[in-house]
């Protein structure tokens, strides 16, 4: 089984149709006794991360993302699930985020970054298909041949502090990490499940990932 975490602030029904369609048994659920009993544990997000982290903590989900995490169990975000999943993000001041990946989440070209690219030519959010750079060694990306393009709605991303656990870079006016994989942790900024053959071979990967912790 593979648990879809409800807590009241993501697209989880496209999220739940493309697991099944690449032969998961996904369950969209709020109860931390079925996040406890899942085999894989996928945190999507959509909207302002300190909503997001607000929504999370008053579901009294936090725990069940902490445990699951902690057990071993393959766990993967999307979005904003994987931007909560750092320390913090500068959406809205800073707010402080679940702190299970060391490093913080920022705004596209923002002036206060130092050494961040800026470009008034490009808008933000950063909306559509972009290419995907892949690292070596990744698990959920293997397979993913050069120049694959996703599907991204964002207009912050995050800055890890460890680069080595960058699974993909993309480009929107210089590079940004959109993929990460540490442990038993795989977090993507773009959407697979709107990602089209590319997205469903994503998540066909995550349900053969078995990562050694």
């Amino acid at each position: 089984m593979i648990a879809i975490i409800d807590y009241g602030m993501a697209n989880l029904r496209s999220v739940e149709k493309a697991l099944a369609r690449v032969g998961g048994s996904p369950v969209i659920t709020g109860d931390p006794a079925v996040i406890a009993r899942a085999d894989r544990i996928v945190l999507p997000g959509v909207g302002a991360f300190c909503a997001c982290m607000n929504n999370l903590h008053a579901r009294g989900l936090t725990a069940a993302v902490n445990q699951a995490i902690a057990s071993g169990k393959p766990f993967l975000g999307i979005c904003v699930g994987m931007q909560m999943l750092f320390e913090s993000s500068t959406e809205m001041g800073v707010n402080p985020g679940l702190g299970l990946i060391p490093g913080r989440v920022v705004k596209f070209f923002e002036e206060s970054e130092p050494n961040q690219p800026q470009s008034e030519a490009l808008k933000v959010p950063h909306i559509g298909w972009n290419e995907l750079s892949v690292r070596p060694g990744s698990q959920l990306l293997c397979g993913i041949e050069p120049g694959s393009r996703v599907y991204f709605v964002h207009s912050y991303y995050p800055i890890p502090h460890d680069s080595s656990v960058v699974a993909a870079v993309s480009d929107y006016g210089g590079e940004f990490c959109c993929a990460v994989e540490t442990r038993n942790i795989a977090a993507t900024q773009f959407h697979p499940e709107k990602s089209g053959a590319v997205g469903l071979h994503i998540l066909r990967n995550f349900l053969a990932w078995h990562p050694v912790v």
